[in-house]
């Protein structure tokens, strides 16, 4: 199935980006892949059920393709079928919680962490790699 969203892996762990149009999906792809993590799917991001994990990927026609508003649409390396380990639902500052309950993302009965974040906050790259982090602890 086929979510609007965009897809970066950061050390082999899969991070989906929700939100609604004009949240900030692909500037934060962006920022987290010049922070170090890898394009896997920009606006369509195609996730499957294989052996209980959600693994991520693009649609061919799309492939290592991200919207750099104001720029072009850019060509960056990419990878496919990365499991995921996070989801991010984009909200607007004043909604995201100071200390959250524990919240997941489900999609073909498999869970995986979600976190409710602003995508402008100046911390939300370091955010997203340390919450990464500490999940291998």
């Amino acid at each position: 199935s086929y979510h609007h969203a965009s897809c970066v892996c950061i050390n082999g762990k899969g991070v989906l980006i929700l939100g609604e149009s004009g949240t900030g999906k692909s500037d934060l792809a962006l920022r987290l892949i010049h922070a170090g993590a890898v394009l896997v799917a920009d606006d369509q991001v195609k996730l499957a059920e294989i052996n209980g994990q959600l693994l991520a990927s693009c649609h061919e026609r799309i492939q290592g393709r991200i919207e750099a508003r104001g720029i072009s649409i850019l060509t960056l390396p990419h990878v496919q079928h990365i499991p995921l380990s996070l989801a991010v639902q984009l909200v607007e500052r004043k909604h995201v919680p100071r200390l959250p309950e524990t919240a997941f993302f489900d999609c073909f009965g498999v869970q995986v962490p979600l976190l409710s974040l602003h995508a402008f906050d100046e911390s939300v790259c370091a955010k997203i790699f340390l919450y990464l982090t500490s999940l291998q602890a």
